[in-house]
């Protein structure tokens, strides 16, 4: 279409949607086709049975029906296609038909009127629906084919040629500008419908952008009115809210449960002063402890004149105390590094110093003091090892670990440690993942295996399983290894916070162990966690505790860390 700018273009193999300005002028069009087709048939019709003077024949009858019939195929059968630069066959068949039936009823004369005025039918829908070509082209057509009509006449009537040409003529120069005028506005048109559509779809796709990010948001975003409407809430907004089933779907009443009206008096507060405001609010529901949140609240517009929206950005005060608490315990591991570092050797000296000295005592009590400085001292390197080991552990860099046989590995340092503890009476070893292959390093798998076996020790029951470790095989690549005991359950609030380092529910322990479990297991790419859980030989079996390690299939890759949850089942 004349006027198109290089970057202005539809698909041409593709129809227009019903909703497109084209596709509206483009029905507009075919409808006023059969509209005119029906006048046509009716008005000749009328003239051949009132007027049989006039000598209207049959056949234009005939001409007239067939011009309908293929205005009404076209109408229905046929689909609007978009503009272009392009030399449409559609439009050069459509307006065709039309000046082939004008041109026959104006050259014929039928009934004694004058048809030339329904030339301006195909002149615009050339124009407004096909290109420059087929525009300029069906002006210039019709300029002809009155230039003939004129000079058809004039040989009837010589006496009237110069009014005949000249009427031709001018009516022909007003086609080509209605032609010039009418392609010009329909490429303006094109232009602004490809420009809206490009601005609706890039709408579109930063409206899906920012739904993907509100949606996985830690922190809750609720989008209310002046009204108290939520019109937009994200899972973690939700989950904050106290839903039952943390599914209730926006938009909703802020109103609508007394525990929320602090919410609602933030927000009545923000669009009154039209200022931005932070607040600690208790979120309380029945039968549950309140849950403090902090809110922070922002409008959409500043202006006063301007309907707003208050965005407010929910946060839970449980998660930022839990997230100083780790920045806390961070930079305590770093100078808890630096102190083990520096006490190791002093403690070496003072173990050292009392084991010459246990060699000269004689008297039971000083070698009983002797005995408790050494047992203190053991537990002291026993810490200072395991603090530099995490330390060690987090500052080694990921890489491909060698794999190993599970069952081997566990085997042999299952045995290991019921030499070293003479616990292998309370031991029930079985391995049922034969030949599978784990990308874990040896000495790291022992150390984390030993630091269960330890844990479950300290308070399993004395029969002969009241420790069992099995591996398995499950789905035909992924191992995995548990160690069970038959404990009591623990806590909730001990399970919360199991594979946190510094943490134990026993004073003369380190609160180490499965904290170095949970970084050995995430630099090798597998997963650890808790559960209870039912073990032992049919007619025997109880619950118990156990520690389950799914390890990353061999030959996968290594993503990164990887945990679960601690679970309760």
């Amino acid at each position: 279409m004349p006027g198109h700018q290089p970057d202005i273009s539809f698909a041409a193999d593709t129809a227009l949607t019903s909703d497109s300005a084209f596709a509206r002028l483009w029905r507009g069009f075919m409808t006023a086709r059969v509209v005119i087709a029906l006048v046509l048939l009716t008005l000749i019709c009328a003239l051949f049975v009132l007027a049989p003077t006039l000598n209207v024949s049959r056949w234009l009858i005939g001409l007239c029906l067939t011009y309908l019939a293929a205005t009404l195929l076209v109408r229905i059968y046929t689909r609007p296609l978009p503009p272009g630069d392009r030399f449409d066959p559609q439009w050069v068949s459509t307006i065709g038909v039309d000046l082939l039936a004008v041109t026959t009823l104006q050259f014929l004369q039928a009934g004694g009127i004058n048809y030339a005025p329904l030339y301006a039918l195909p002149v615009l829908m050339g124009s407004v629906l096909g290109s420059a070509l087929l525009a300029l082209g069906t002006a210039a057509g019709v300029a002809l084919l009155l230039l003939t009509d004129a000079w058809v006449l004039s040989l009837q009537v010589p006496a009237e040629t110069a009014a005949r040409f000249l009427q031709a003529g001018l009516t022909g120069i007003g086609y080509f500008a209605l032609a010039f005028l009418s392609n010009q506005l329909s490429a303006r048109l094109a232009r602004e419908e490809q420009a809206a559509h490009q601005g609706r779809r890039a709408a579109r796709m930063q409206a899906q952008v920012n739904q993907l990010v509100i949606e996985t948001l830690v922190d809750g975003v609720l989008v209310v009115d002046a009204k108290g409407r939520v019109h937009t809430a994200n899972p973690a907004a939700r989950a904050l809210l106290g839903t039952e089933d943390g599914l209730l779907l926006a938009p909703f009443e802020l109103t609508a449960r007394p525990s929320w009206q602090p919410m609602m008096a933030l927000a009545r507060r923000t669009f009154a002063e039209h200022t931005a405001h932070q607040a600690e609010v208790a979120l309380e529901e029945d039968g549950d402890s309140p849950r403090r949140v902090h809110v922070r609240t922002r409008l959409t517009s500043h202006e006063r004149h301007a309907e707003s929206l208050c965005v407010m950005f929910m946060e839970d005060l449980r998660e930022m105390e839990a997230r100083l608490r780790t920045e806390k315990l961070a930079a305590m591991g770093r100078m808890s590094a630096a102190v083990a570092h520096e006490i190791r050797n002093p403690l070496a000296a003072i173990a050292q110093a009392n084991a010459l000295m246990e060699e000269d005592l004689q008297e039971p009590a000083l070698k009983q003091l002797s005995s408790l400085v050494r047992k203190n001292a053991q537990r002291l390197a026993q810490i200072v090892d395991e603090i530099l080991d995490i330390s060690r552990v987090q500052h080694q860099g990921l890489r491909a670990p060698p794999t190993l046989e599970l069952d081997a590995a566990v085997a042999a340092a299952c045995n290991d440690w019921a030499t070293q503890t003479r616990s292998g009476a309370r031991l029930q070893l079985a391995l049922g993942a034969p030949g599978a292959q784990v990308p874990f390093d040896a000495d790291h798998l022992r150390r984390v295996l030993v630091n269960l076996l330890d844990n479950a020790l300290r308070y399993a029951g004395d029969k002969p399983d009241s420790i069992r470790v099995a591996t398995e095989r499950a789905g035909g690549r992924q191992a995995g290894l548990h160690v069970w005991s038959d404990g009591a359950p623990l806590e909730p609030a001990v399970q919360r916070h199991l594979f946190e380092p510094f943490f134990s529910s026993e004073s003369r322990s380190s609160g180490l162990g499965l904290y170095i479990c949970r970084e050995l297991c995430e630099r090798h790419g597998a997963a650890i966690g808790y559960r209870r859980a039912v073990a032992g030989a049919a007619g025997n079996a109880r619950e118990g505790n156990e520690f389950f390690v799914s390890f990353r299939p061999a030959g996968a890759p290594l993503a990164g860390a990887a945990s679960f949850d601690t679970i309760a089942v």
